[in-house]
């Protein structure tokens, strides 16, 4: 009857309407927006044409220099780098971790350099979205992550991670941690949302991977859940847990909280006690330039692993550390 037929496609093309609907939410409950990205796709539309503009007037009397102030305009940042590298360099004398190399701080910051324009001119403002949040029943039973960024950043932070992370079959989400300049602690209801959301997906606690700041956000949500029951581990990298020295510099509320011995990180330490039921490994190098003297990037009673000439950004993308944990996902 074409009647009936006409009815019966028409029930099974809204059930697969609704169909694609479900995995679109369960696949990609990522947030509409970020302030962030915004900024950056601004100071980074502003620096391409500072130095296109520089280039212009210059190239008819000096090719030659055209190019160089063009790069040196283009890469701006690469010289507040090493500025870091100075006061690392300084301020980490009287650590007891091992002190980097001069060739070690040379090469750390040729890395960062080369980091730090994929990340903060690309990833962030252009790529944030690229990929979504992954809640697929397939992940159900399995561990799942909740990515954690730090400061300055969004979670295109993490594009290779959760590339990574997809391919391995796991469930993850990755938030944005916003207000960009706020407390530290009203990040704790966007990550408790990403915990409830993973779980509910895999059965399971979630590992939360965390950068920088993200280590911190981490912290203050599991003091404002008030039980470790709720995570299967930490991995935090590059996160100052007893604050930093480069942030006395900073006067926005969040770099307030992570400066060096800051009372706001004194009362996250007196708040968790001794933490006893937590799983934690704390990533920390002797060439971070953000987060020095290095061992602020520690934790007592964590599995605090120290990799040698890594620089802040850097870190999270060394093969050893991602590999540990994929291997924590995975159970080994």
């Amino acid at each position: 009857m074409p009647g009936e037929l006409v009815s019966h496609v028409t029930v099974l093309n809204t059930s697969k309407a609704r169909r694609r609907r479900h995995i679109r939410c369960n696949t990609r409950p990522m947030p509409p927006r970020s302030t962030l990205a915004r900024l950056q796709q601004a100071l980074t539309i502003v620096t391409i044409a500072a130095s296109a503009i520089f280039v212009v007037l210059n190239w008819r009397e000096s090719p030659t220099r055209a190019v160089v102030g063009g790069l040196a305009i283009f890469f701006w940042a690469t010289w507040f780098l090493a500025l870091e590298f100075v006061f690392l360099r300084l301020a980490s004398r009287k650590d007891p971790t091992p002190p980097a190399t001069m060739p070690q701080l040379i090469v750390a910051w040729l890395r960062e350099s080369a980091e730090a324009p994929l990340v903060f001119m690309w990833r962030q403002p252009f790529r944030w979205r690229s990929e979504p949040d992954h809640l697929a029943p397939s992940t159900s039973g399995k561990l799942g992550v909740v990515f954690i960024h730090g400061f300055v950043c969004n979670r295109g932070f993490w594009n290779d991670w959760m590339r990574r992370t997809r391919e391995a079959g796991h469930a993850f989400v990755a938030v944005n941690l916003e207000p960009v300049f706020g407390s530290i602690d009203r990040y704790a209801p966007i990550i408790d949302e990403a915990v409830r959301k993973v779980t509910a997906t895999t059965g399971r606690p979630p590992v939360l991977i965390c950068h920088s700041m993200g280590g911190l956000a981490a912290r203050a949500w599991l003091r404002a859940s008030g039980t470790a029951d709720r995570v299967h581990h930490i991995i935090t990298i590059a996160s100052p847990h007893r604050g930093t020295w480069i942030s006395r510099f900073s006067h926005v509320e969040n770099g307030r909280q992570m400066r060096l011995r800051s009372d706001w990180v004194g009362e996250l330490a007196k708040s968790e006690g001794s933490r006893e039921g937590w799983s934690v490994t704390c990533w920390y190098s002797n060439c971070d330039n953000i987060v020095f003297p290095p061992l602020t990037a520690t934790l007592e009673g964590a599995d605090n692993r120290l990799l040698v000439g890594a620089a802040h950004v850097d870190l999270a993308f060394r093969p050893e550390v991602m590999e540990h944990a994929l291997g924590k996902l995975s159970g080994s």
